[in-house]
């Protein structure tokens, strides 16, 4: 179930609240007049199943509500009501498969943003993954994977794709390439002052390293691990189920291979540096193909599924 909250004008109020009333998704509607001060007008409350929201932001875009006025949504996270659930008996789908296209992109925008904590979190995350490299510590590898923020943006790729979003893929192609290219940048400036100090040396780099050699080896296994993660990531993304993504993050060599590639440069070891190149490249490849794909498949056929409810809604619902 999502918390609609519409601010707008007063001219718009009584279109609106007969959009909402009309639709099946939609379990309650509460109006307060004058109660908007910027912008002046009235504030329009709605409970609503997440399966049926898609059309209704959609005809409320073709209001112009948005451009007039402000539109938020906010996942319920617990909520008792008969007319609720006779809504999301009457949409499409489960709500737990279903997505909801604005939080999605959305979310896109706010994860494809070349800022500074984003860039941040890049280098921190590539130092850290250079220093695995450096010690051959798998639990370090681990710990660059999930502070790497480069998820957000490959799964916005996919969705600008889906949507249509020439912005948005523009936006999330620059956080990917920049971010990269930076975080590689310092780690490589990082690992030649580690080198000038004596703190590392090339035998560090193209040693024997049991624990993280998969870096810069790259084959048929690393694409088919990328398109299942990104597959499994993208479904806890846009879904009200977010468990997956923890997983996603230590499965996918993105953030390693760029700190191989710096280390790898720094020291001359080109060997290494096209391995882990390319170990990048087949993740983040995978990945925006895995993502762009389920995407593309959640648009066209899990939207129109119907699924029954649980008895047990019922039941509970019931007091019983």
């Amino acid at each position: 179930m999502l918390r609609m909250s519409i601010s707008l004008p007063a001219d718009l109020t009584d279109e609106v609240t007969t959009l909402l009333r009309d639709s099946s998704a939609v379990s309650s509607v509460t109006v307060l007049r004058g109660a908007s001060v910027l912008p002046e007008g009235d504030v329009v409350l709605a409970d609503l199943a997440r399966e049926g929201a898609n059309p209704i932001l959609d005809r409320l875009r073709a209001l112009g509500v948005h451009l007039r006025g402000t539109i938020h949504l906010e996942q319920v996270a617990t909520w008792l009501s008969r007319a609720g659930l006779e809504a999301e008996e009457a949409s499409p789908g489960s709500s737990a498969d279903a997505v909801v296209w604005g939080q999605v992109v959305q979310r896109s925008y706010d994860d494809s943003e070349l800022n500074w904590t984003y860039t941040s979190f890049m280098v921190l995350a590539t130092l850290i993954a250079g220093i695995a490299i450096i010690l051959d510590s798998q639990i370090l590898v681990i710990g660059a994977m999930v502070l790497g923020p480069e998820f957000g943006a490959v799964a916005a790729l996919g969705v600008a794709l889906v949507r249509r979003r020439p912005l948005l893929l523009g936006l999330a192609a620059r956080a990917l390439l920049l971010g990269f290219g930076i975080a590689i940048a310092v780690t490589g400036l990082v690992a030649l002052g580690g080198r000038a100090l004596g703190w590392v040396t090339l035998q560090d780099v193209i040693g024997a390293r049991p624990g993280t050699d998969f870096i810069y080896s790259p084959d048929r296994w690393s694409f088919v691990v990328a398109v299942l993660a990104a597959a499994a990531g993208v479904l806890s993304l846009t879904s009200d189920r977010v468990g997956g993504l923890s997983g996603v993050f230590i499965s996918v060599t993105t953030i390693p291979a760029a700190g191989n590639v710096a280390l790898a440069l720094a020291f001359g070891a080109w060997p290494e540096a096209w391995g882990s190149a390319l170990q990048l490249v087949i993740n983040l490849l995978g990945m925006a193909l895995a993502g762009w794909a389920t995407l593309a498949l959640q648009q066209a056929v899990w939207s129109r599924v119907p699924a029954p409810r649980s008895r047990i809604q019922h039941r509970f619902l019931s007091g019983r």
